[in-house]
């Protein structure tokens, strides 16, 4: 006798070539950060094709689909915004193409992270099928502008919409494994003033650059003593942007800015991660102006939401109930042991459970992490119905049913 996850996986896989489809038409409508509107059309249409509950807009340019009406909320997640194609030479076929070769669709998006959010939105036409749930509301957030500044969308869904639910499911490629966590990050700048004068004397100024080197010296060595957790791994900061400015070509610079990358392990902070600038700082005998940096682009909406670019490590403990939820859920439909692991690079969960450590987050999604912003990207087609059958079987389980 089949069993209802049995039931679920079998009638994933049959949507498979209507969720390959619907990412097609996905790859071939471009959405850049801030410039996700044509995208969202596409995600509105099929929504209103699948009959979803309720859809809407929020003022940032979110779009959020619900499914059911129960007590208790969980929202599934992906992002709609890509990074662009990079040089076009890099590319053996057209960043736009949405084509299909073999088991592989093709094009910008496909594996980050348009497929997760193909195959959570065509896991809700199946939990509503198959009468899945009964005790949630179901959120299917399609977030913007997660590229240029993630997490910013969740802080917004979160502060100004009143959406609190107890778990979100980030659909980012995990190869098909369960991620609970990842390093935070933060961006910092460092600014250091000088003295100008005639370059040909310099020994009558005081070079901001030069003064800025044994800055950049001591970040480079902060690098090798960073903390270490047994999960997440090291800590890590480099030097990514460097400038600076003088009154002429032939003269002391009076100017230098250093940007920095610091990820963040367990256990280290905001404030932890300053303070080891400003140690920088004072083993470089320097004086350093130190900030986290602040976004405040526009929406596709117009609207500016600043955050500040300080995104919080998070990590679901091995003793969570959702992950035990979970784990159950992926042997049911799979038959067999997921694999609990992590990302490499940072998602929206930072402002999930990084910031609001009461919100929950697990992450399971189709293709594999390799191919963010890279060239020639792909996804598995197979991967698109294996994630839609866990995402429902997640919300079988979390429903009690066996």
């Amino acid at each position: 006798m089949e069993t209802m996850y049995g039931k679920i996986y079998q009638e994933a896989k049959a949507l498979e070539p209507q969720i390959a489809d619907f990412l097609a038409r996905l790859v071939q409508t471009p959405s850049f950060s801030m410039k996700e509107k044509d995208v969202v059309r596409v995600i509105r249409g099929e929504m209103e094709k699948l009959s979803f509950d309720e859809i809407r807009i929020d003022d940032l340019g979110s779009i959020i689909g619900r499914i059911g009406n129960g007590p208790r909320i969980i929202a599934f997640d992906a992002h709609i915004d890509t990074v662009y194609p990079g040089n076009r030479d890099n590319w053996d076929f057209d960043p736009y193409s949405g084509k299909i070769e073999g088991d592989y669709l093709l094009g910008r998006g496909a594996s980050d992270q348009k497929g997760g959010l193909a195959s959570m939105i065509y896991a809700a036409l199946l939990i509503k099928k198959l009468k899945l749930n009964s005790e949630f509301t179901i959120l299917f957030t399609g977030t913007v502008m997660e590229e240029d500044c993630d997490g910013i969308a969740w802080e917004h869904l979160i502060n100004e919409d009143g959406i609190r639910p107890e778990l979100v499911v980030s659909t980012e490629p995990t190869s098909l494994n369960i991620y609970r966590g990842h390093r935070g990050r933060m961006e910092m700048s460092v600014e250091v003033r000088g003295v100008s004068c005639h370059g040909s004397a310099p020994e009558r100024g005081d070079n901001a650059i030069y003064k800025m080197a044994r800055f950049a010296l001591e970040v480079e060595k902060l690098n090798e003593r960073l903390a270490f957790d047994p999960f997440l791994g090291k800590g890590t900061i480099t030097a990514s942007i460097s400038r600076s400015d003088s009154p002429s070509q032939c003269a002391v610079a009076d100017y230098s800015y250093l940007q920095v990358d610091r990820r963040l392990t367990l256990g280290e902070t905001r404030e932890s991660a300053v303070a080891e600038l400003q140690e920088c700082a004072r083993l470089a005998n320097v004086e350093a102006t130190i900030r986290v940096l602040r976004y405040e682009e526009a929406a596709y909406t117009g609207k500016i939401y600043p955050v500040d670019k300080y995104y919080p490590t998070w990590v679901l403990s091995e003793n969570s109930p959702w992950l035990k939820s979970a784990d159950e859920a992926y042997r049911s439909v799979f038959g067999t042991a997921p694999k609990i692991d992590k990302w490499t690079f940072s998602t929206n969960c930072v402002f999930i459970m990084g910031k609001h450590p009461e919100i929950k987050c697990i992450g399971l999604g189709p293709g594999d992490e390799d191919q963010a912003h890279a060239p020639n990207e792909r996804i598995k087609v197979s991967d698109l119905g294996d994630a839609a059958a866990f995402y429902a079987a997640l919300v079988a389980q979390l429903n009690g049913m066996r």
